[in-house]
Parts: structure tokens; C-alpha cells; sequence
């Protein structure tokens, strides 16, 4: 038996203007859920809020960028006075850089951690109070498989990943008397603008070619793992992998990232 029902489920996804943000509030939709979705670019959320309200269920847009405080407050916000309450939380906003840690200013490890670390937990702390009071109530984040392996060329957006991880473990232990599911998404490559819209590049492993899964294939995964209350999901096979391997071997790992360094 499923343990959440997600037809009726009220939701917030944050980074939904595209990628698995957009395809995850898609999904949802489709399975009936009622939401708010925030992201920077608001003409790409607004044409996701009419997708979105194209299916009939309830949809509430607000813009803006989800390191600032007053936008996070927004968001929830909307989720009481739109929605009715909250019963599940998507914190997906991620940035990414490439080049080696030396040559990186340190503004852009700073930037990363506000994006991917310290905005996903300032909305969950927001989100507390509202999330207490849904029905099977869920925080889903999305970190990545560099949460479990680091790699060359992106030490910051791995300690960003590896970050979460640590936290959403240890939430998931605080939450668990209310119940609050904690599910955390580890996504492998996928097809995105993500690596088309890194924040800084100087330089870049040459990782060997391997076919990239789709958002949407990530999404159904994702929803399915809210359904039967997972704690963490990987949805693509190399990841799985890695993650395996690394656990075994992390020596050999260790030797073969190097090689890419």
C-alpha cells in the first residue's frame, strides 16, 4: 500500500522554471497535486503555471530569487493563503561551477552555499510549522550523486551536495515523532540547462560519454519515492554505481577521479 497520496497534496517546488524542478511540479500536477512554484525567471514560470493550471488543479506563481529572505516568506506565504496549508516541500534551486578549487574566487563557493545549502535550509525551517500540520507531511531535496562522491573540476558544488545530505539525514531523525518524511533525490546526468548555466567555468573534467536520463524520467522516479516513503532515490543506473563502488573501492575511485584531475 502507497503511504502518501499525492492526489489532494498541497506542494511547494522551488527551481521549477526548468530541469527536474519543472518536470517534478509537472508530475505532480498530473497526479493531482495543488502547488506553489517559485523560480528567477519569471516568464518561464509563468508559462509553467498555465501548464500547470491546464490540469485542473490549483496553481500559485511567485517569483524571485530563493536566496533572499522576503522571497522564501513569499512562498510560504502563498502555500497558507492559496493552498490551504502544506503537505509537501520540494527545495530543488541549485547553481553548479566548473574549474579547479585554486583558480576560484571565493565568491563563487559562496554563491553556491547560499543557492544549494543555506536557502534549501532556511525554507525548510519556514516550512516547519505548516508541514506539521499537513497530511503525510514530506521534504523532498534534491541533492545529487555528488553528494556521495566528490569529484575534480567541482569541489564546491560537491561540498554544497554533500552539505545536504548530512542535513537531511540528521532532519529526518528530528522529524520523525511529527511524522515528517525526509526523501532525498541524488540525480545522476541528466538532460537540463544545468552544465549550459553554471555560474563560473575555467576548467572541466573529460568524463567518458554515457547517455543522460530525462527530467521526466527523474520526476516519475522522484514521485513514486514520495508515494511509497523513501528515503532517498537515485534514478540513474551509473550513479547507482558510483555510489556502490565508491562504498567497496573508494581507493580505486580515489585513483580514477584522479586520473580526470
Amino acid at each position: 500500500m502507497p503511504r502518501r497520496e499525492i492526489r489532494g497534496s498541497r506542494a511547494i517546488v522551488t527551481g521549477a522554471s526548468s530541469g527536474i524542478g519543472k518536470a517534478l511540479a509537472l508530475e505532480l500536477a498530473r497526479q493531482g497535486a495543488d502547488l506553489v512554484v517559485t523560480a528567477r525567471r519569471e516568464d518561464r514560470l509563468g508559462k509553467l503555471a498555465d501548464e500547470i493550471a491546464a490540469l485542473k488543479v490549483r496553481v500559485e506563481a511567485v517569483p524571485g530569487d530563493i536566496t533572499e529572505a522576503a522571497v522564501r516568506q513569499a512562498v510560504v506565504d502563498a502555500a497558507r493563503t492559496r493552498l490551504g496549508g502544506l503537505d509537501i516541500l520540494v527545495n530543488n534551486a541549485g547553481v553548479g561551477a566548473m574549474g579547479r578549487f585554486e583558480d576560484a574566487d571565493p565568491n563563487r563557493l559562496r554563491r553556491i552555499m547560499e543557492v544549494n545549502f543555506f536557502a534549501l535550509v532556511e525554507m525548510t525551517r519556514l516550512a516547519l510549522p505548516g508541514l506539521k500540520q499537513g497530511r503525510t507531511p514530506m521534504v523532498v531535496n534534491v541533492s545529487s550523486i555528488l553528494g556521495h562522491r566528490g569529484v575534480p573540476h567541482s569541489s564546491e558544488y560537491c561540498a554544497s551536495k554533500f552539505a545536504v545530505q548530512g542535513f537531511s539525514e540528521s532532519l529526518r531523525a528530528e522529524l520523525a515523532a511529527y511524522p515528517i518524511d525526509v526523501l532525498v533525490v541524488s540525480p545522476g546526468t541528466t538532460q537540463t540547462e544545468f552544465f549550459d548555466r553554471v555560474i563560473e567555468r575555467t576548467s572541466q573534467p573529460r568524463w567518458p560519454e554515457h547517455g543522460a536520463v530525462t527530467p521526466e524520467y527523474v520526476a516519475r522516479a522522484v514521485v513514486r519515492a514520495m508515494r511509497r516513503g523513501k528515503h532517498e532515490v537515485i534514478p540513474f543506473f551509473w550513479g547507482k554505481v558510483l555510489c556502490r563502488l565508491n562504498a567497496w573501492a573508494p581507493g580505486l575511485v580515489d585513483w580514477v577521479m584522479a586520473r580526470y584531475a
